[in-house]
């Protein structure tokens, strides 16, 4: 194999690190190696920190460059290169670097380590219950609260949950459920979510699960693409929602819209700015820091408001015209299809 990557790359210097990537991570499989020291050799084979993190299992390792382990680091950047430990998953480990291109040795030392930790974790902890690639039918079942409870107690005990398991749900826009372990104390962060709009339930016991998922859809219908024309919060939480989760049972989904967001629709098309512009001034505690949060000047923020007032027909700088606009934009996302 080092006469193989050798020759490799005298003709292709990416073809024969890849060779060696592929030697590297053998010798480590071939050893047993543990968590640690394959994301040790991923980091060192790419020259900056590589972190895994699988939640289900209870697992988070990071290491630095020159092969010391530092737990503590940054959140994780969707730019990072990455991959994941089970099909359907979300990234579990990073190279954390933001790529300039795609990169060949990148994807196969990602690639190699990947498959190198999922042997070591099944090995030593088994796969992680309640993950997405389990049966979906048993998660479907452990979600519906007209199932009985003995038979949702033999769906948990087939996904290896035991009865007093904390677990939370997840609803994505996708329809797909999801079930996530552990954080039961606290919401979990979003390096531990997959990506796109997702409503999170509370912590319950698995064999609560099916409350635990109304809230979490209820709590996806408050979410946003987080983008110019959809602002708003890519992740909510349906124990912070607190009283306004009430708002949903008034707003029905695909349904003509109430007249306030009727009008801020109207409003968006004669002002693209509009939305962006709109969401800062709800979501930040000053006038200043909204104009900060949209990259302009506090005066062009204000012509900004006197045009959005005129198209809108009511005020938005008195403590009354803004709570109306946050119920607006929050019943706009409600009104969602």
């Amino acid at each position: 194999m080092r006469e193989l990557a050798g020759r490799l790359t005298a003709v292709d210097p990416d073809a024969g690190a890849a060779v060696q990537v592929i030697s590297y991570f053998d010798r480590l499989t071939e050893s047993r190696a543990g968590l640690e020291s394959l994301v040790r050799g991923a980091a060192v084979l790419a020259g900056c920190p590589a972190r895994l993190v699988d939640t289900g299992r209870g697992v988070r390792v990071r290491v630095g460059p020159d092969g010391v382990r530092v737990d503590d680091g940054p959140p994780a950047d969707a730019g990072w290169p990455s991959a994941v430990l089970e099909p359907g998953g979300g990234p579990a480990l990073w190279l954390e670097r933001t790529a300039s291109g795609p990169s060949v040795v990148d994807a196969v030392i990602l690639e190699r380590a990947a498959a190198a930790i999922r042997l070591v974790l099944d090995r030593t902890r088994g796969r992680a219950p309640l993950s997405p690639a389990d049966d979906p039918a048993l998660l479907e079942t452990l979600l519906d609260a007209t199932v009985p409870e003995p038979t949702r107690a033999h769906a948990a005990r087939r996904l290896r949950a035991a009865p007093g398991t904390l677990v939370r749900a997840l609803a994505s826009a996708d329809g797909r459920p999801r079930v996530l372990l552990g954080h039961p104390d606290a919401p979990p962060p979003e390096t531990a979510l997959p990506p796109g709009r997702l409503g999170v339930g509370p912590a319950v016991a698995v064999l609560d699960l099916p409350r635990s998922w109304a809230d979490a859809r209820t709590a996806l219908r408050f979410t946003a693409d987080g983008t110019a024309q959809d602002p708003g919060p890519r992740v909510v939480h349906a124990e912070e929602l607190g009283g306004v989760a009430l708002l949903a049972g008034l707003v029905a989904p695909g349904e003509r819209p109430p007249p306030d967001v009727r009008a801020l629709e109207a409003a968006a098309t004669a002002a693209p700015w509009l939305m962006a512009t709109l969401h800062a001034v709800v979501s930040t505690t000053s006038q200043r820091a909204a104009a900060t949060a949209v990259n302009v000047h506090h005066s062009t923020l204000q012509d900004r408001l006197t045009h959005a007032e005129q198209l809108l027909g009511w005020p938005l700088r008195t403590p009354e015209g803004r709570l109306r606009l946050h119920l607006a934009l929050t019943m706009r996302h409600l009104a969602r299809p």
